[in-house]
Formats: C-alpha cells, structure tokens, sequence
C-alpha cells in the first residue's frame, strides 16, 4: 500500500487545525510559488510530477473537502481554479497540466483542508488512477 493511500486511510476528518493551517501561520516552512489575501500556493514536499503545488484557501471556513461544499464556498472554489491558472502561466506550463481535488478516504485526500493539486511538467496519463 502506497504511503499517500495509508495517511488518507487514517486521516480523521474534522475541522482541527491542520498541517495546512500551520503552513499559512508559518509555523512549519513550505516553498511559496503565489499568496494573496484569499490563498496560499506551495510546493508539494512530495511530488507527483515535476511541477507539483498545492493551492488552499487561507481561510477553512469548514471547506474541509470538497463533499463539504456548501453554497457559501462557490467564491472561493472558484477562485481556487482561478489561480491555479495563474500559477500554471507562471510555472510555464503551457503544454498543459492537471488539476487534482481528492476528497474522502477512497479520494485519497490526507489532510482535512480543501486544495487543488496542480501536476505538470511532464506527460499525464489517463485513467489517472
């Protein structure tokens, strides 16, 4: 079992602080590839391609997931896609790249704080996985 699926399997969903919510309080430090008043952009310490960052909403606002959604959070996961655009134009990606939102245990998603995953850099296959 991959180390990505055993962390997802036995990550509790709650509105805890996360990894993430320390990363934006600069308690623990992360390469930071775009921020303003609403995101934060990173690299992925554990990269699935060669550009792989992680974008997220500096506030939670119980956007835990994308399941989690409700009608208050169509600014803000919009806005997400948004700047991954943005970032991809940045990083040059302009053979294309892919936009990942994992969600629940079966999603593979390991922290409880929505974020998109932007991949490129090299040639993605499909079915992804």
């Amino acid at each position: 079992m991959s180390s990505e699926k055993e962390a997802a399997l036995a990550a509790v969903p709650n509105d805890n602080p996360t990894i993430f919510d320390k990363i934006i309080k600069r308690e623990i430090p992360s390469t930071v590839v775009y921020e303003d008043e609403k995101v934060l952009a990173f690299r992925d310490i554990n990269p699935q391609a060669p550009t792989h960052i992680l974008i997220i909403p500096k506030v939670k606002d119980g956007l835990t997931g994308l399941s989690k959604a409700e009608e208050r959070h169509v600014e803000i996961l919009g806005y997400l896609l948004y700047v991954a655009k943005v970032i991809a134009k940045q990083e040059g990606l302009e053979d294309g790249y892919r936009v990942v939102i994992n969600d629940g245990p079966s999603g593979c998603q390991s922290v409880y704080h929505i974020h998109v995953h932007l991949l490129g850099g090299r040639q993605m296959n499909w079915p992804p996985g």
